[in-house]
């Protein structure tokens, strides 16, 4: 399986509460719900689409706990993240969730690397990564990551916790598509090439 990190970024590349904020997961910080623009149909259609291609989900443990709370309880299968996520396989990455609750999830624990290194071996389909931030930085850092999806939104946040380190590993990338909605919102993908080559 190709694994694919699909996730919404700010400009200066903040990732922390798109959605709005979450006083347990973001106590004190106040900038949260800078995602797609009000209105913004066509972005949030690509964004559905992500969503719906998927063959199975890989989520970090905050974003497995926060999806299966709501989505998972979501009976109408007509929404479109809860129709893409309740039927397809989820992984979730945790050395604490011992017997998760939402249907058909797997929890990948002790060697993180190993048991995901085994699910890209599973022949065809898209192992797709929504939210899940941390779990994002520490795939690109292991170099398990075969496309990159960012939907960057037009807003400086100026705050929050970014996706890319201060410092790290560096990555050539091959842009594979890239698209503009009518709002400003930018939907690029690339392809980790290796190592950059520098003057």
């Amino acid at each position: 399986m190709n694994l694919t990190i699909s996730i919404q970024v700010s400009v200066d590349g903040v990732m922390q509460a798109n959605g709005g904020n979450n006083d347990e997961l973001d106590p004190g910080f106040t900038r949260g719900g800078w995602a797609i623009p009000t209105g913004d149909a066509e972005s949030f259609a690509y964004i559905v689409s992500t969503w719906q291609r998927a063959d199975a989900f890989l989520l970090g443990r905050k974003t497995y706990g926060l999806f299966a709370e709501y989505w998972g309880r979501q009976s109408d299968e007509s929404n479109p993240f809860s129709g893409a996520m309740n039927p397809r396989p989820k992984y979730v990455v945790s050395n604490t969730l011992a017997d998760p609750e939402w249907a058909n999830t797997t929890v990948i624990s002790g060697d993180i690397a190993a048991g995901i290194r085994n699910l890209k071996t599973q022949t065809g389909g898209e192992l797709v990564v929504v939210g899940s931030g941390m779990l994002a930085r520490w795939l690109l850092e292991n170099e398990l990551v075969d496309e990159i999806n960012l939907i960057v939104c037009p807003v400086i946040v100026g705050d929050g916790l970014r996706l890319f380190p201060q410092q790290g590993k560096d990555f050539a990338l091959e842009l594979i598509s890239s698209k503009v909605f009518p709002t400003g919102v930018l939907a690029q993908t690339y392809r980790p090439t290796g190592r950059p080559t520098y003057a």
